[in-house]
């Protein structure tokens, strides 16, 4: 059932954010006539982020519901929030700019460099396996809280660098802005959760 409501809340976000960024005379660079190539960074690290997002979200969902702690509950619904909504944003352009939410090429390549996935569920750089995430489902209060600061730093990292390489090197204003966006947001809380895990005795 909380799954479902999860599944409800993304599918509400991704529709509003694909109304916001639907063409429109002010739409720049966004807009179908500057529609960035299919091989193109813009268009590889909206269909990466959008999966490593996903993740994040999710692993979000799970920490709510295996804890109590307010500040960590406060995080995991800021993520939810946040990622959900860029997720939405992203996907919408990938369909305003014709090109497909998926694709058969390798993760990471439009950084110049490819990642084989392991085949643990750890698609990109940063991703929890999928050990990691029944862990975290099967952790209680504070055994939860540490686990899941640990995985999102992980994960905010990875995410981190990803969206850097996409502000320096995407030909769209709306990519450039929104990954340099995301670098200050999750480094932001990367300081966030160091604090918050020697509060709890444990260590990134």
């Amino acid at each position: 059932m909380v799954l479902a409501a999860g599944v409800v809340l993304l599918l509400a976000l991704g529709l509003v954010a694909l109304m916001l960024v639907r063409p429109s005379s002010s739409a720049g660079s966004a807009s179908p006539a500057a529609a960035p190539s299919d091989t193109s960074v813009d268009a590889g690290f909206a269909r990466d982020m959008s999966i490593h997002h996903q993740q994040a979200v999710e692993m979000s969902f799970i920490v709510r519901d295996r804890t109590s702690d307010e500040a960590v509950r406060r995080l995991a619904y800021d993520i939810i929030n946040t990622q959900a909504n860029q997720r939405g944003m992203m996907l919408g352009w990938l369909e305003m700019w014709g090109r497909a939410k998926s694709s058969s090429a390798p993760p990471m390549e439009w950084m110049g460099h490819t990642f084989t996935p392991r085949g643990d569920g750890s698609l990109m750089p940063g991703m929890a396996t999928d050990t990691e995430l029944d862990r975290l489902r099967a952790a209680k209060g504070k055994d939860a809280e540490v686990l899941f600061l640990k995985l999102m730093t992980s994960h905010h990292r990875a995410g981190a660098e990803m969206a850097q390489a996409a502000a320096g090197s995407a030909d769209t204003d709306a990519i450039r802005n929104l990954a340099a966006g995301m670098v200050q947001g999750q480094q932001s809380e990367i300081a966030l959760m160091a604090d918050m895990l020697k509060e709890r005795g444990a260590k990134a």
